[in-house]
């Protein structure tokens, strides 16, 4: 008796457990696994994206891709976004956060301020900077008698540095608040028994806060990261991937070839090669970190 109770107990929960998980998974499929196994299938052909023909040409795309000295150029470009937006964030994410976290005067208003541009679409930011950089820091130039070229997005060698300073801008205060929750966390009886050892505030830093830290910096680099490889909304309003091809990253690059140049099977094949790069570094930068995290 007490055994079919149990066996029917658990299965109530299985179906309680279901309910909750059936929705998730079912949008889950349809919103990426099912597009995903579709643009595998699409890089096998040629297709044009408009005709019912879909010309099986197996691994050519692929092979077409290897040999394509635009698409390295705009992985080129995606990698130095993203090594630039990495370094640079978490460390600016991380200095401000233990700044806010030391007890400043009107932390809510700093946070506040810093949070807030990472509510705008990075659409609004690209056309705010793309602003800034041809109209409104020219004209301050102009009145203060400088001489600054602030032309950031008309230059092939100042294209990037442009991009980093408004996606930065943007980004930098929500991964700020992802290790301020990390240090706030942080048990201040660590902190007393490093300075009962005679550690100071460098020391501590980087023997208490940093290891205790290691969840919160997993979650950021690994967010930044795949986040930058897939750049593309900001080079809409901003760039347009110039001047020239300066700037055009690889999801730029695959919208371009399949929407525009209506070679859907290519642009498969490119969408593809971006997944599978994206899923190899999220999994080695997890594991990796994580690894960290045991030590710690």
């Amino acid at each position: 008796m007490k055994k079919k109770k149990k066996a029917s107990m658990e299965d109530k929960m299985f179906r309680q457990y279901l309910v909750l998980v059936l929705p998730g998974f079912i949008i889950f499929t349809i919103g990426l696994i099912i597009p995903l196994l579709l643009s595998f299938r699409y890089s096998l052909t040629s297709w044009d994206g408009m005709t019912a023909e879909k010309p099986f040409v197996g691994l050519k795309n692929y092979i077409d891709l290897i040999h394509d000295k635009d698409f390295r150029d705009t992985w080129w470009f995606t990698i130095k976004f993203t090594i630039g937006n990495t370094i640079i964030q978490n460390v600016a994410a991380l200095l401000f956060a233990v700044a806010l976290d030391s007890g400043i005067k009107a932390q809510k208003v700093y946070r506040t301020a810093f949070f807030v541009p990472c509510l705008i679409s990075a659409v609004v930011v690209g056309f705010i900077w793309l602003k800034m950089f041809s109209n409104v820091l020219p004209a301050l130039n102009d009145w203060l008698g400088t001489n600054f070229d602030f032309l950031l997005f008309g230059k092939p060698n100042t294209v990037l540095g442009g991009l980093l300073i408004a996606n930065n801008w943007q980004w930098i205060g929500y991964w700020m608040l992802i290790y301020l929750a990390g240090l706030q966390s942080v048990p201040a009886e660590l902190y007393e028994a490093a300075k009962v050892d005679g550690a100071g505030p460098v020391k501590r830093f980087f023997h208490v806060t940093i290891p205790m830290l290691a969840p919160s910096i997993t979650i950021c680099v690994v967010g930044i990261t795949t986040g930058s490889l897939k750049v593309y909304d900001l080079l809409v309003s901003s760039t347009k991937g110039g001047p020239g091809r300066a700037s055009t990253s690889v999801i730029y690059q695959t919208y371009t070839t399949a929407i525009n140049g209506r070679q859907y099977g290519y642009g498969s094949a490119m969408t593809v090669t971006l997944v599978v790069v994206l899923l190899l570094v999220a999994l080695i930068q997890v594991k990796g970190l994580k690894s960290k995290e045991v030590q710690a």
